[in-house]
């Protein structure tokens, strides 16, 4: 059984999920001060206490915040895992959301993977009124 663990995601487990997945590598400083300064992180945790996904919540903490780096590992992709995370990620932000207001939580999805979170009330872009997220890598 899968359990969630908030705020205890560590360097090194944030560098092998991404590993997992195959994306671009970061450095030990970047991952340690993504942690530090995020304004929430979930990490999944199996019964043998391996991590096999993670989550964070970047931004301002008022205004907008975004879901960044969820990844769940291949092995345990399918089994609900990336649900009970993005869920979790959504509850803090309401959570922080002053009362009467609104704020945004943005994300950018990896090619494909579109429905799931469609599945969990997001909007993909571009709308009538909204264009495409963009991005630019600082290398």
């Amino acid at each position: 059984m899968i359990h969630l663990v908030e705020n205890a995601l560590t360097v090194d487990e944030q560098l092998y999920l991404r590993q997992k997945v195959g994306w671009k590598p970061i450095s030990r400083r970047q991952s340690k001060l993504s942690l530090e300064n995020c304004l929430f992180n979930v990490k999944a945790v199996d019964d043998m206490g391996n991590v096999v996904g993670m989550g964070r919540i970047v931004g301002d903490g008022a205004v907008i915040s975004y879901i960044q780096d969820l990844i769940v590992i291949p092995e345990v992709q399918k089994q609900g895992v990336g649900s009970m995370i993005i869920e979790r990620l959504i509850q803090y932000v309401e959570s922080i959301r002053e009362k009467d207001t609104t704020m945004m939580l943005c994300l950018m999805c990896a090619k494909g993977r579109e429905k799931f979170y469609i599945n969990h009330g997001f909007i993909p872009r571009p709308t009538d009124g909204l264009g495409p997220g963009m991005i630019q890598y600082m290398e």
